[in-house]
């Protein structure tokens, strides 16, 4: 298990756990983010600006790197 934050860029995750206030997880599922969903870092923005993300491989978001930190995920291992 590790954060969205640590995920390496382009490696496919399951989300296990939104630890973030209850309006942002609301806001964040009305995206498609949400426990169970499979998330992308497709870019980070430099000086520690947001995250570039893909759920579930059709909505694109960015997220704050303080929010993407509260986001528990399990990576998936390549075969």
């Amino acid at each position: 298990m590790s954060t969205l934050l640590a995920l390496p860029l382009h490696q496919s995750a399951t989300v296990l756990d939104l630890a973030t206030p209850v309006d942002l997880t609301r806001r964040l599922a009305a995206m498609g983010l949400r426990r169970g969903c499979q998330v992308t870092v497709l870019r980070r923005a430099s000086w520690r600006g947001p995250l570039q993300i893909r759920v579930d491989s059709h909505t694109e978001l960015m997220l704050r790197r303080i929010h993407a930190a509260f986001i528990t995920v399990s990576a998936e291992v390549a075969a």
